[in-house]
């Protein structure tokens, strides 16, 4: 199976394509692995250095009802209809997967079947749902700070179910776990004084 950067390249850069894409037509590119394909694509626009405004909570969304569905064991999610046909521009498409694309390929150069059972067994795909749902909760918390992170958790979480690559999967739940650990302080402390203690603690590690 072809590796998603280059998938998403032809799609939506070689070939010519229609000026509205919908969900449908991205997730006709899964194949068979859909839920990891799905979770990579949804985070992506969250995950990036600079992340693309106003998906954060309707991606999030779609994430929660994915990870649900992951925890109960569907092999083939669900999505509604209209969520299916909705449609959102070429243009925009392409905006995020400039960006998105080389990261893609970075992760792809070390991505490859490991530790498989931490993807494929009952036990592993529950604690990959529960730890992608909750950070797709935190993805829609109307805060600054608390969403950045979550989706990097559930990128690199989702990519290691792409290739059943548990090595990846693995370091994808160590940053849920910090996703959680610093959207937990932010929502209790607020926005400010969690920022005012890492950058005194960059600083106290930099020696500035």
């Amino acid at each position: 199976m072809a590796k998603l950067s280059v998938e998403l390249q032809r799609y939506f850069f070689d070939e010519e394509c229609a000026s509205k894409v919908t969900l449908g037509d991205i997730i006709d590119l899964a194949g068979e692995r859909i839920f990891g394909f799905l979770f990579v694509i949804l985070s992506l626009p969250s995950a990036l250095p600079v992340p693309a405004p106003g998906y954060s909570i309707p991606f999030g969304i779609l994430l929660l009802l994915l990870a649900v569905q992951l925890i109960v064991g569907s092999k083939t999610p669900w999505l509604p209809k209209s969520w299916l046909t909705h449609s959102i521009s070429l243009e925009k498409v392409q905006g995020v997967l400039k960006k998105g694309i080389p990261w893609l390929q970075k992760i792809e150069l070390i991505s490859r079947p490991r530790l498989s059972y931490i993807c494929t067994s009952f036990v592993g795909r529950i604690v990959i749902g529960c730890a992608i749902a909750l950070m797709a909760i935190s993805m829609m918390i109307p805060i600054p700070g608390t969403n950045t992170l979550p989706a990097i958790g559930i990128f690199v979480t989702g990519f290691g179910l792409l290739d059943d690559d548990g090595a990846i999967s693995l370091g994808g739940l160590v940053l849920c776990v910090m996703g959680a650990t610093l959207s937990g302080l932010i929502v209790v402390f607020g926005y400010e004084v969690v920022k005012g203690g890492i950058e005194l603690i960059k600083n106290s590690l930099t020696g500035g």
